[in-house]
């Protein structure tokens, strides 16, 4: 049974756009290595500064995105790793299943992927996310965060663009070639 359920989930597949994933591979091995060079030269909480606009500040966050349930009791670290675990897995597939002149999407899907590997890694080796870059505007602070944070919101800007605007002249050129 489950071998013909796999079958079944990969066929068609040998011209998939798996390929991209090398994509999600380069992105999470920038923000392993940078998190390893942020935990090695940074002291936590101690901001070194590189540009009036920008520091490098190792924190940790064992919380969502903007800190979000950081402060909860540590049954957030599980939750989010299954949200992890399941939207990879869920955009993988999406990612099998694209055409070969799907790039944009693909990329955008293997960066997402990527990120949220790269931020689970952290979740469950250490318990927290590592952030190390700071962005400020005068005493105005965003929060902190990583590589994989930047490859997911990469991710999910191009699959905005994908849906709002790519998909809009995908549809228009479907309806004025009938």
């Amino acid at each position: 049974m489950l071998n013909k359920w796999l079958q079944m989930a990969f066929e068609g597949t040998q011209k998939s756009q798996l390929k991209w994933l090398w994509l999600s591979a380069a992105a999470l091995i920038l923000d392993f290595v940078t998190k390893q060079m942020a935990q090695h030269f940074l002291l936590y909480a101690q901001p070194v500064y590189v540009l009036p606009v920008f520091d490098l500040t190792l924190l940790y966050n064992k919380g969502a995105a903007f800190s979000f349930l950081a402060n909860e009791s540590g049954w957030q670290r599980w939750f989010f790793t299954v949200i992890a675990l399941s939207v990879s897995s869920v955009m993988t597939v999406w990612l099998m299943k694209l055409k070969a002149n799907e790039k944009w999407l693909a990329a955008a899907l293997a960066l997402v992927i990527g990120g949220a590997i790269g931020n689970l890694y952290d979740r469950i080796a250490y318990g927290h996310v590592v952030d190390f870059i700071h962005v400020h505007w005068d005493e105005h602070y965003f929060p902190a965060f990583n590589i994989a944070d930047s490859a997911i919101t990469l991710g999910a800007i191009m699959l905005l663009i994908d849906s709002l605007l790519l998909s809009t002249n995908k549809s228009s050129s479907t309806k004025n070639s009938k």
